[in-house]
């Protein structure tokens, strides 16, 4: 089943609990997965496709939430927050596109998002993953191919959004040495670049249009999953290059800033996007299945495949380890998760069933589509095959 493997290492194991940093009680989600049910043939074609094919989670996250809410905030605020490598190794997933929680990282100032924030937590995420062997930084395309060889599971670094470049074009560059190769242009607020998904007005900046140039001559894959409207078509028309949506769903289906139109879904593919399918809580419900479960995820997945073509679809589950809901309160004021997912009323969902953490989604998303009888091409593309493509075009 693709089982990567696992070194029984842990976060920060070169150094003493207590003496060097702060140990706070962690969440532990493994004892919680849950699995699609399948019969025996089904079961086996599911082992066949996770062993042999490419599994690429579009976003998806090795973060441990601390087990108390009044924890979250310090923790995020300590340079030592906790990758679950164990958690990773059980996912089955060959390549992620991994951010490192940079949003939530405030160890430098309150709101996050900032130059001085990403360097510090690059640096140290950098240091505790050269100290074990599960996963991996990779930077080209020929790094990801080796991941399912080597039983390990490559990490592309990535950045949710760019305001850590505020105006200076060249940090572009700084941020591609350092080794990312994904960067979103907005969060759910605007910056110098553009409109995030709560602006009701504005498009790309002539700044903006600087970056995108400079990510497309570099080699640098732009995501626009948190832009809005007017600044996700400005970033497809002005890039010369296809760009992904590496975390959403369809607007059509659920009515929220977090979602996106048909417009913006069908131009991305015409460009040659690819879309990944967001499985974070309370996010692609729909109206047929308001409770939010691998159901109403997967219906996003048909609608956005039945609208632009199984080569433009994937999936960023957008998961983590620990209480994603609980997170999203915590930074709620400061990134405006609230106000993204405005619009559309629900009842708020204290998980996604089946799509809890990394150590099931992807797995549970192949097993879904095995159950309905999808054909093996288009599982493969879906679950892999489609964003490989982009990235080997784009990755230097």
């Amino acid at each position: 089943m693709n089982e990567k493997y696992y070194d029984d290492y842990r976060s920060f194991g070169y150094l003493k609990a207590g003496i060097d940093y702060r140990l706070y009680e962690l969440s532990d989600d493994l004892n919680h997965s849950y699995i699609t049910k399948l019969n025996e043939e089904d079961e086996e074609e599911v082992s066949t496709i996770l062993s042999e094919k490419m599994i690429v989670s579009m976003r998806d996250h090795g973060f441990i939430v601390p087990k108390h809410f009044e924890d979250i905030i310090p923790y995020c605020q300590d340079l030592h927050t906790s990758f679950h490598y164990e958690g990773i190794a059980k996912s089955g997933i060959d390549v992620i596109f991994e951010n490192f929680m940079d949003g939530i990282a405030i160890t430098t100032s309150k709101n996050g998002l900032k130059w001085d924030e990403v360097i510090y937590l690059l640096g140290m995420r950098y240091a505790d993953i050269a100290h074990q062997e599960s996963v991996y930084i990779a930077k080209t395309y020929k790094d990801l191919t080796s991941a399912k060889k080597n039983k390990q599971t490559a990490l592309l670094p990535s950045l949710e959004a760019a305001n850590v470049l505020e105006n200076e074009v060249d940090r572009v560059d700084i941020l591609y040495g350092l080794g990312i190769r994904c960067m979103g242009i907005t969060y759910n607020e605007a910056n110098t670049l553009g409109a995030g998904l709560i602006e009701n007005n504005g498009g790309l900046t002539n700044f903006g249009r600087r970056v995108i140039e400079r990510m497309n001559h570099l080699g640098m894959i732009i995501d626009i999953s948190h832009c809005n409207e007017s600044t996700s078509l400005d970033v497809i028309h002005y890039s010369e290059m296809p760009v992904l949506i590496t975390h959403a769903g369809a607007k059509s289906l659920w009515n929220t800033a977090r979602m996106k139109s048909d417009k913006v879904l069908q131009s991305c593919a015409e460009k040659g996007g690819v879309i990944g399918i967001c499985a974070a809580p309370n996010t692609t419900v729909t109206h047929e299945r308001p409770v939010h479960s691998i159901e109403s995820v997967m219906e996003h997945f048909e609608y956005i495949a039945s609208l632009v073509g199984i080569d433009h679809v994937g999936f960023g589950p957008d998961t983590f380890f620990g209480d994603h809901v609980a997170l999203q309160h915590a930074f709620d004021d400061r990134l405006g998760i609230s106000a993204s997912h405005k619009g559309e009323m629900v009842k708020e969902a204290k998980y996604v069933q089946g799509a809890e953490n990394p150590s099931e989604a992807m797995k549970n998303m192949v097993r879904w589509l095995v159950k309905h009888e999808y054909k093996e091409i288009e599982i493969e593309k879906a679950a892999g095959q489609n964003v490989m493509r982009v990235i080997k075009n784009i990755l230097k």
